[in-house]
Formats: C-alpha cells, structure tokens, sequence
C-alpha cells in the first residue's frame, strides 16, 4: 500500500523534479563515442592524440555533451577534429570501464573524405593496415579493430 501511494505522489510531481531526483540518487558515468573507420583500400582509421596516455594512437571519437546521441557526438568529434564525414554507419560495440566509469558505444562507419587536422588535441592522423597497426595502440582497441574487420558488411 505504500509502494502505491509513493508511486501516485511520484507520478504528480513536476518532470524537471523526477529528472532532478533521479540525477542525484544515479550512479554518474563519462559517456563516449568511438569508431572504427574504413577507407576504400579497408584500410583503418587511427588517431595520435597529444593528451592520451601512452603512445597516444587511438581509435576517434570523443565524449557526449549533456543531451548529445553517441552518434551525434562522434559525427562532431570527427568534424572538429578531423574534418572527416562517414557513411554506413553502425552501432558495432558497447562497452563499460569502472575506472573512470565510463560507457563507450563503438560505431563502425566507413570514411567519406580524407581526414584533415583541425584540432591541436590530435597530432597525427594516418590509416593503416589492420594486420599493421601501430605500436602502442591500446590492447582493448586492438581487439575492437581485428573483431571490425572481421565482421563483414550487411
């Protein structure tokens, strides 16, 4: 009988209370969207980032922006740091990280355009061979890459 009378004075409440409170009683994850990008020579995408940890290689993409769909934050990521468009793209992969707690959506899209650097974040950008990538590169995007090329396209 509680339980239902908790849930009608829910229910009453405002929507901007319910978001408010739901946003304080939540555990808080860092959202990012990444891709595995293909060119037509199948060859793919990776990025040198100048603040990632280690050698820097990575795959590209960035973090959501309150309100952003992954796909939307990749799509600008891409734009302001690359200035690369993708086509045929798909939802690959989606993982989560307890530290930092983080959730990733890994898109799988194939290139557009050539990349050109627009961001002082990014130090180089270069395609690559699948079965030569780049020292460095982080294990976990390894996998994502040999489980991309893989998978063939629909």
């Amino acid at each position: 009988m509680l339980n239902n009378v908790l849930g009608r004075i829910w229910r009453k409440l405002p929507s901007s209370v319910r978001r408010i409170a739901l946003r304080v009683t939540n555990t808080k994850f860092t959202v990012t969207a990444a891709a595995i990008i293909f060119n037509e020579d199948h060859e793919v995408l990776l990025l040198k980032h100048r603040f990632r940890p280690g050698s820097g290689w990575g795959l590209p993409g960035g973090f959501l922006k309150p309100g952003e769909q992954p796909l939307n934050a990749l799509q600008r990521e891409l734009q302001e740091e690359i200035a690369l468009q993708v086509h045929q793209v798909e939802i690959f992969w989606a993982r989560s990280f307890e530290r930092p707690q983080q959730v990733e959506v890994v898109f799988r899209a194939k290139a557009l355009n050539e990349p050109v650097l627009q961001s002082i974040e990014i130090e180089s950008v270069r395609w690559f061979r699948s079965d030569n990538l780049p020292e460095g590169l982080p294990r976990d995007q390894k996998l994502l890459v040999e489980r991309a090329v893989e998978k063939r396209w629909v």
